[in-house]
């Protein structure tokens, strides 16, 4: 079947390239070149809402950064020119007909290759040669802020939208699937927001029908109050078969009402169905 592109089809796969891809990205609202920087499908978390497949191994994980500006100057070159008469860009809705941002993303936790920061850098000069105007966006996990050479490499990033899905251990264990002290996720955003705003995204869902109780969700927002200095909360569900048939998205009413307990602690923000 041909490919569509819309935000319910976020493969990364555009033709022979290895890390660059593209999707239509509901919160962004409009085209988002993604960097993938973990072809191999490790990621230090298993969230179960995941849509990547890691029953079917990944390739090599090692990122030539020479490669990936190779592939980010092609794409870009063609976002300057005629890029909506290409497969599959020609089926993206006409509203959405527009590059947003470039965004490390993809199969795993993006600050987690050794060569990060020289990654970044590249997307950043790649993008400024094609004179773009679009963000640099990071989009991580926030387990690994902490590490120098990742501080070191923040700055190369317009906006940092860091993950933030609970609001205590037990469920933050079950949402994100990990071992990570979720003490050291809290430090590390509370750290990095004392330098700059950050962008909160947070992910609402139901495990075998239930949703995240109301103590959760009030838990969460007073974890929003410790980091502090948030842009704005992203709250959103389930948009793309996940990789866990356990887990399905809930409902607008509740997604509003989540939101509501961001906005009762003083931030914007903005849900996404």
């Amino acid at each position: 079947m041909a490919r569509r592109l819309d935000f319910k089809d976020h493969r990364r796969e555009l033709g022979s390239n290895r890390y660059v891809y593209a999707v239509v990205s509901r919160r962004a609202r409009g085209l988002s070149v993604g960097v993938n920087l973990n072809p191999d499908k490790v990621c230090n978390f298993d969230c179960p809402y995941c849509q990547v497949d890691r029953t079917v191994p990944g390739g090599d994980g090692r990122v030539e950064v020479a490669g990936l500006r190779d592939e980010l100057d092609h794409l870009l070159a063609l976002a300057r020119g005629d890029l909506w008469s290409v497969p599959p860009f020609d089926t993206a809705e006409p509203a959405l007909r527009r590059v947003v941002d470039i965004a490390f993303a993809g199969d795993g936790e993006p600050t987690s290759p050794r060569n990060f920061a020289a990654a970044a850098r590249a997307a950043r000069e790649s993008r400024d040669a094609a004179g773009l105007t679009v963000p640099l966006r990071l989009l991580t996990n926030s387990t690994l802020l902490h590490r120098a050479s990742v501080r070191e490499a923040l700055p190369t990033f317009d906006e940092l939208w860091c993950k933030l899905d609970a609001g205590t251990e037990p469920y933050f264990r079950l949402v994100d699937g990990t071992t990570f002290p979720f003490d050291r996720v809290l430090r590390n955003l509370r750290e990095t927001a004392a330098d700059r705003p950050l962008v909160i995204q947070s992910m609402w869902l139901t495990v075998d029908g239930e949703a995240a109780p109301d103590a959760e969700v009030e838990a969460w927002a007073d974890r929003l109050v410790e980091v502090g200095n948030i842009d704005h909360v992203q709250v959103y569900t389930v948009a793309r078969r996940p990789a866990d048939a356990r887990v399905g998205p809930i409902g607008a009413e509740r997604l509003a009402w989540i939101a509501e307990r961001a906005r009762a602690r003083g931030f914007e923000a903005r849900t996404y169905a």
